[in-house]
């Protein structure tokens, strides 16, 4: 007796297929540990054979450990006056031609051309000086290669410094102006809400832009006073912004915040977009907003009071999400600006050293949590786009929950990995880098997606 075998298409509803993207697993246990501890790791260039070059921003040092993650070499101290001197300020890494890598002191304007042997070949200058800040950051992005050798990273980047006119402004006496003079100023110090992606041709220095996104606005408030003007910078610490990735193909991502989908640029030039990537987003309740107020608050004292001498005070904010999850964050810069002689000016700074700041109200922040904050993209060398986001997992301990995004833009995976720990950079084979942290120090782990 022979079976009659029916097909029936049955249209999922939308819970359905949201549900079939990839679940959230924890990464893989580390294979390796370095021994040597670091200040920071910034960011790593994984090197032929496994050899790993770290860069770490606090002790100002480039180390080059070998495949087990031992036998740490210093390739750049900080030592001053000498051929491989790291520099007075953190630098930037970033990967180069084959497997030569670029480390740029941004203070010197200068760049080491590191071979893939982890020694330093040359010394070059850098394309433009007035970038130097940008080049030599892994803070908020980290540069590459586009498909052309056009050397990618974002424009507009570095501190806040009131030039002469704003001072001269600021001390010109007269009778009735001081409510102009601030509003005039509040102008000249207003914040763009977004900046550019540019690249760079570093044989021809001729500078191009890719393009815009969104980034962090804080509002600064100007007030005229006997003493001269005050000025404070008010923060919002959850806010809606774009990020951008160099893909190791040289295609260049930009992650859009607003309804989190990624454009492209291609290595041949050509642009796509992608879908709307899936995500369940965060509702907040009232509640929700004045306790991320507070941990902001909270976060930026801490970090105020562990900065040298009221110098940058840099946050991520990933530290007030409930279970580690990477709430979206801020980065805070401080900018100094002095007035003539005579007691008159501009002050930033308060009795105890440190930047004015202050906090929007917790109703000003918006009713569902952003997918992820500025500096959350990473290209790994596999060819993929990830992106740390704000997700969380009831009940888990763990860290942030990346989304890794394939080179069509579909989502292909959500791993998690442990709380204490961030992604510093990727091997091929799906290899991974974290940077991990107690109370003795900061140490390099590895281990593969």
């Amino acid at each position: 007796m022979r079976k009659l075998l029916l097909t029936v298409a049955v249209a999922l509803p939308a819970s359905a297929i949201v549900a079939q993207t990839p679940a959230v697993r924890l990464i893989n246990a580390p294979d390796a540990s370095s021994p040597h501890t670091f200040g920071m790791v910034s960011a790593i260039r994984q090197l032929p054979g496994g050899k790993v070059l770290v860069n770490d921003g606090i002790k100002r040092q480039l180390t080059l450990l070998d495949a087990s993650l031992g036998g740490a070499t210093i390739v750049a101290d900080s030592v001053s006056g000498t051929a491989s001197s790291y520099g007075v300020r953190p630098g930037g890494l970033i990967a180069y031609f084959a497997d030569s890598t670029l480390f740029v002191d941004p203070a010197g304007l200068s760049m080491f051309v590191i071979d893939p042997a982890g020694k330093i070949a040359r010394v070059a200058s850098v394309p433009r000086s007035q970038d130097a800040p940008a080049l030599g950051s892994n803070l908020l992005g980290n540069p590459g290669l586009d498909g052309k050798g056009r050397l990618v990273y974002r424009g507009g980047f570095g501190r806040i410094v009131a030039g002469p006119a704003v001072a001269q402004s600021a001390t010109r006496s007269g009778a009735g102006d001081n409510a102009a003079r601030a509003a005039s100023l509040a102008s000249m110090f207003e914040q763009p809400d977004s900046t550019a992606l540019v690249r760079v041709d570093l044989a021809t220095r001729k500078l191009d832009t890719a393009a815009f996104f969104k980034i962090p606005k804080n509002k600064m408030n100007v007030q005229q006073n006997e003493r001269g003007m005050t000025v404070t910078t008010e923060i919002n610490p959850l806010q809606t912004v774009d990020d951008w990735a160099v893909l190791a193909d040289g295609s260049i991502a930009l992650v859009r915040g607003q309804d989190y989908h990624v454009d492209f640029i291609r290595a041949d030039g050509s642009a796509s977009s992608s879908p709307k990537i899936a995500y369940d987003w965060q509702r907040l309740t009232d509640e929700d907003k004045v306790a991320i107020i507070d941990s902001a608050k909270a976060a930026f004292e801490r970090a105020r009071a562990a900065a040298p001498n009221g110098g940058n005070v840099v946050m991520d904010g990933r530290g007030g999400g409930g279970g580690g999850g990477g709430q979206p964050g801020m980065v805070v810069m401080n900018f100094s600006m002095r007035g003539g002689e005579g007691g008159g000016g501009i002050r930033t700074g308060e009795a105890g050293g440190g930047p004015q700041m202050t906090f929007v109200s917790a109703n000003e922040l918006p009713d569902y949590r952003p997918v992820f904050a500025q500096g959350a993209s990473r290209g790994d060398a596999d060819g993929n786009l990830w992106v740390r986001t704000s997700a969380t997992r009831a009940g888990s301990v763990a860290g942030p929950i990346y989304d890794v995004i394939g080179q069509k833009g579909e989502l292909i995976d959500r791993v998690q990995i442990p709380s204490g720990r961030q992604i510093v950079g990727f091997g091929k084979g799906g290899v991974v880098y974290m940077m991990a942290r107690d109370d003795s120090g900061a140490w390099l782990e590895r281990t593969h997606r």
